[in-house]
């Protein structure tokens, strides 16, 4: 079943958005070659705790951190660890905000000092198909319509889309209907209707889109071992058209 919000639910949200989204512009500050992911993940906990705030991913079906950290060919819900960042990768870095009981959820890809111009395309790529998306999520067009909008585009740029990690409702807790695939045809699923919050977040490969999981049963990553980026945001149905209630240009 979907939840419609209303719209002082969607304030609250929006509300933990603002945090996510300052955080997320202060760890752009922070990453550079030589960093740890696990320094971000504590300075994350600590920047969400001096908001108020709180990580709602920590303790999540037993997940022990503040953020997922994956880097270079690592899909998603990669650990933080000890190890430091190169000249060259990318991280992704996804959290959950969790304001009051109002939650907020956004993934940004990073560079790491100079990257090659595949990567460069890539990040341009992954981020471009999430605006694309945006743009379609209309009240009256259909769930369909945003998964079409990333992967006719993203495939065109000769990248491809992950097809077993999709976007989700989300509100009281992190997952809710509906669910959000990033690929799909046109006027298909669930039709969009004021009310709605979820997240879109493609995950896009440089090579295949298949995926195989790590032992520790968290992390995904690509088949052929090439680059993954991710950018992800959340966003409210409104009569008006979507509002992003994660946009880092907020102030």
């Amino acid at each position: 079943m979907i939840i419609l919000k209303s719209p002082r639910e969607i304030e609250k949200m929006k509300e933990a958005g603002k945090i996510l989204a300052a955080c997320h512009r202060e760890i752009a500050k922070l990453i550079k070659p030589g960093v740890m992911t696990w320094e971000i993940d504590e300075f994350v906990e600590q920047f969400l705790k001096k908001h108020g705030a709180t990580p709602e991913q920590k303790g999540y079906k037993g997940y022990e951190y503040a953020t997922c950290a994956s880097i270079n060919d690592e899909v998603c819900h990669g650990f933080p660890r000890k190890t430091p960042l190169q000249e060259g990768d990318i991280v992704t870095i996804d959290m959950v905000v969790n304001l009051n009981g109002a939650l907020a959820d956004s993934a940004w890809s990073y560079p790491v000092g100079k990257v090659s111009d595949e990567t460069k395309r890539l990040l341009e790529v992954t981020k471009e198909s999430l605006y694309r998306a945006i743009e379609v999520a209309q009240p009256g067009n259909r769930i369909g319509d945003i998964g079409h909008a990333i992967q006719s585009y993203v495939e065109a740029e000769g990248f491809s889309v992950v097809r077993n990690f999709i976007g989700h409702g989300i509100g009281a807790t992190i997952h809710e209907k509906p669910d959000v695939p990033h690929f799909g045809l046109p006027g298909k699923g669930a039709r969009l209707k004021e009310g709605m919050v979820f997240t879109i977040e493609p995950m896009v490969n440089v090579g295949e889109y298949h995926t195989k999981m790590d032992l520790n049963g968290w992390t995904a990553r690509t088949i052929d071992g090439k680059y993954s980026a991710q950018y992800e945001h959340t966003i409210a149905i409104t009569s008006e058209g979507p509002i992003i209630l994660t946009d880092q240009e907020m102030r």
